[in-house]
């Protein structure tokens, strides 16, 4: 794969153009530069949360699950993450795995 204009730049740079994609609906192309991110800083949440969320914005559920998770194993209070993991697992008809975690996020979310 070849580079591009978007995967040149600061991390910052990076991020703020990845989020801007995101937003656009752009989603490959913000997963494409959120992969870069992570390479270089796999420590760092958010940018792999905003690549799940591309993912799964994407129908790429394989990918989302695995992201989800990664980020689970480094903070596993993260709300959101449990909820998307739920949601993810669903869409995959994979429903019983999904429960727990739906679960979960609706107690750490006070619902």
């Amino acid at each position: 794969m070849s580079e591009t204009y978007y995967e040149f730049g600061t991390p910052a740079e990076r991020w703020d153009r990845a989020q801007m994609f995101f937003d656009s609906k752009e989603y490959l192309t913000a997963a494409r530069i959120l992969s870069g991110l992570i390479e270089e800083a796999p420590e760092q949440l958010a940018p792999r949360l905003l690549l799940a969320r591309a993912y799964y914005h994407s129908a790429r559920l394989g990918p989302a699950e695995t992201e989800l998770r990664a980020v689970l194993e480094r903070n596993p209070a993260e709300y959101y993450a449990r909820l998307m993991l739920g949601r993810t697992l669903e869409r995959q008809g994979r429903a019983a795995e999904a429960a727990p975690h739906l679960r979960m996020a609706a107690a750490m979310n006070g619902d």
